[in-house]
């Protein structure tokens, strides 16, 4: 069995679909056994790709927002862990980015929550997490998931993608940011 150390680089030097990555690879990911919250999204954009920092855009900045975390927290990987359901930018598609590469969480996913027994909740984010990780039990629509969250506690809450594009989304649904969000607030800060 590797330590966190050499899963960490193993995963860091995947190269298993690269063929099918425009960009080429360069796996984000970040962890320390002490992480008491997992953070799963989708997969990085062009500007995290570029930057090797997770959530290092304005989805990142809504959703530090959210948890009302600043980044020193947020970065603090013996604290917050962060793992994409693809670890690699996906390439565009007509509606937006593709979406993450299917390799993935099957490869990398159970073998670094083995790592990380200080887990006490996991964010998911978006529906390619909340697809993985919930299975039958989410419902089924998104906003349906996200709006029935505490069924899904305390080993995960999800959450719709913090994207400037969900805006209009935002917008449609108030109760997110008059009830979800302050949960979720209130969620976090008792664990950390």
């Amino acid at each position: 069995m590797n330590t966190l150390e050499e899963l960490l680089a193993e995963i860091r030097t995947c190269k298993v679909c690269e063929e099918h990555l425009p960009l080429g690879p360069n796996p984000v990911v970040s962890g320390q056994k002490t992480a008491k919250i997992m953070i799963i999204g989708q997969a990085p954009g062009t500007k995290v790709h570029a930057s090797g920092v997770p959530w290092d855009d304005a989805s990142g900045d809504r959703l530090r927002d959210w948890l009302q975390m600043d980044k020193e927290v947020f970065y603090d990987d013996a604290q917050v862990a962060i793992m994409p359901m693809g670890f690699c930018y996906p390439g565009r598609g007509k509606g937006g980015d593709l979406p993450p590469r299917s390799e993935c969480a099957p490869l990398w996913h159970q073998r670094l929550l083995e790592q990380l027994p200080n887990i006490q909740l996991t964010l998911l984010i978006g529906q390619y997490a909340q697809k993985y990780y919930l299975g039958k039990k989410r419902k089924k629509t998104l906003t349906e998931t996200v709006k029935s969250y505490e069924e899904y506690q305390p080993n995960f809450f999800p959450l719709v993608h913090p994207s400037p594009r969900n805006a209009i989304w935002q917008s449609k649904n108030p109760w997110f940011n008059e009830d979800i969000v302050p949960a979720l607030q209130a969620t976090v800060q008792k664990i950390l």
